[in-house]
């Protein structure tokens, strides 16, 4: 104990020694002030950070063992099946980390479900920001950031997959890369030399993609990370209307000691989860597929889920070829033309609704989706085209599992992606515009509470259950529409009772049910007593601060 003491003083004594050369505590106390909401979509971003972190650990790992060169050699591993075939060591380092190396295999299939998730997330992070408004101004910088990361995570996975030079990531490299440099005019050869050495496959393309895949991408990638997070620190985080919620303050919790607990068990979670997929669920069995053969490349060649829309639009993409300066432009280089202006269309996006709508104030408080009825409608209908080009990624296995004709989903996949986007986004739009009324209904009359009852006339009316206070007369006076969700069924304003705490079988005793329905709370109350006792007391809004800290600055 004196052992423990004594360390804890000289730590206080060097703390206070340092504080007293360069004042650090003030700042750092601010920091550790900051407050973060509570709501459970933004731990949306968390699970794309720490899949990164997952990324690159494991990625070290691999790197230790992965050999990236293209030269031939005869494969003499313990995987009998290939044994005396030649393959290059890019391929045979990959067999030998899955076979030979401790651990190779686990982490290699950690490796690859992390970067699904990885993309995954950033795809539904960004969904979330799209929908709820978050990339208003002044976040635009960060969905620009967001849009950029989700671009590099399409290329990093694809140039990530490409490295063992098995027969599906060969067939890749030919048909997404080597082809459509091939067809771009003018400078397509010469391009295609620059990257391929030659012809392809070429020997220099496996080393240069890893550079590129464990050097510049990931430190892009980072770079661009901590710039996300550093703007999301000092921008303040935005937060859903409620309660005390207003476009200057932020309530929630405290960075220390709650939120980085959480923070801390969310990684934990997202780092057991990813554990559990990479040692349970296989993925990439690379040493079915074989070494890369350009005479054995068959169907039923698809890349990874984040990049089956490209595949998709190749395939529905008319054989149509232009011809201009002497020139063909096959149609492959079109469809790369098209994922630019996707790209691009992806990145201005904030742009362009302020300059459609004129709005260029500043925004805290997110929007939902309901209030948003274009900007919905646009999100919905983008969904839909992106749905119908990954199911056509694999139309020839769709075809062959239900004997139906290749042409025929070809077919089916070109009319959905021009009609079903349309007919997505009108019925997201009067979808929007009903929920809407039905909001404000239920602020004018009130909730519905089932009860008929008949007037003196003979009328029948139901009995509303006002949200408000009620006039002379004893109809509901109108509230006004705050952005916050409303409730239409009594069960929400408490009257169907809940279900009391415990166990499946047990209930906890009343009095530890009462202390835990108070604890429950008590964060909540404590954040709108002092921002009310703020507000009154020297007409300032509160900061966000959490209850309790002395500082008045800025979250």
């Amino acid at each position: 104990m004196s052992s423990r003491i004594d360390m804890s003083t000289v730590l206080a004594h060097q703390a206070e020694a340092v504080d007293s050369r360069y004042h650090p505590a003030a700042a750092i106390r601010r920091q550790l002030n900051k407050v973060f909401p509570t709501h459970w979509s933004f731990l949306l971003g968390e699970i794309a950070l720490y899949s990164f972190v997952v990324l690159l650990l494991t990625g070290v790992y691999l790197t230790l063992f992965f050999d990236p060169s293209m030269t031939e050699v005869t494969y003499n591993g313990v995987y009998q099946p290939l044994r005396g075939v030649e393959m290059s060591k890019a391929y045979a380092s990959a067999l030998d980390i899955s076979f030979e190396v401790r651990g190779g295999l686990f982490v290699r299939q950690v490796h690859h479900w992390a970067a699904l998730l990885f993309a995954a997330s950033i795809m539904v992070h960004l969904a979330r920001i799209f929908f709820t408004g978050a990339f208003r101004r002044p976040r635009e910088a960060n969905w620009v950031i967001g849009s950029m990361l989700l671009i590099l995570a399409m290329f990093e996975g694809f140039f990530g997959y490409s490295l063992p030079d098995d027969l599906l990531s060969g067939t890749g490299l030919r048909a997404a890369f080597s082809s459509i440099t091939l067809g771009i005019p003018v400078i397509g050869t010469w391009l295609h030399w620059a990257l391929f050495g030659g012809d392809f496959p070429g020997d220099v393309i496996i080393p240069r993609l890893y550079a590129i895949h464990i050097l510049l991408f990931p430190g892009i990638m980072l770079a661009l990370i901590g710039l996300h997070l550093a703007l999301v620190w000092f921008q303040k985080h935005t937060q859903f209307p409620g309660p005390g919620r207003t476009e200057h303050n932020v309530v929630g919790v405290r960075v220390m000691p709650v939120f980085a607990v959480k923070s801390g068990g969310f990684f934990a979670a997202v780092a057991g989860l990813l554990g559990l997929m990479g040692g349970l669920l296989q993925i990439n069995p690379i040493w079915n597929l074989g070494p890369y053969t350009p005479s054995q490349v068959s169907a039923g060649s698809q890349p990874d889920f984040y990049l089956m829309w490209t595949d998709g639009l190749v395939r529905l993409w008319p054989a149509w070829e232009f011809y201009f300066w002497h020139h063909t432009i096959p149609a492959a280089v079109a469809v790369a033309v098209l994922m630019g202006v996707i790209f691009a269309a992806l990145i201005v996006y904030p742009f362009l609704e302020r300059r459609f709508t004129g709005d260029r104030a500043h925004h805290n408080l997110l929007q939902r989706p309901r209030d948003a009825p274009v900007r919905t409608s646009i999100g919905a209908m983008a969904i839909a085209f992106y749905i119908v080009l990954t199911f056509s990624s694999f139309n020839d296995i769709i075809a062959y599992q239900f004997d139906v004709s290749l042409n025929a989903t070809t077919w089916v996949g070109r009319i959905g992606m021009v009609v079903l986007p349309p007919i997505v986004y009108f019925v997201s739009y009067r979808w929007c515009v009903s929920l809407q009324r039905s909001d404000r209904a239920v602020l004018e009359h009130g909730i519905e509470t089932g009860i008929i009852r008949r007037l003196p006339h003979g009328a029948y009316i139901e009995v509303h259950q006002p949200l408000g206070p009620v006039d002379e007369h004893g109809h509901p006076t109108p509230l006004q529409y705050q952005g916050a969700p409303i409730p239409k069924r009594l069960n929400k304003l408490g009257m169907g009772g809940r279900p009391g705490p415990g166990s499946f079988l047990f209930a906890d005793p009343p009095a530890e049910a009462a202390a835990l329905l108070r604890s429950a709370h008590a964060v909540e109350q404590l954040a709108l007593t002092a921002l009310r006792e703020r507000q009154n007391g020297n007409g300032n809004a509160a900061n966000g601060n959490h209850p309790g800290s002395p500082e008045n600055g800025e979250v």
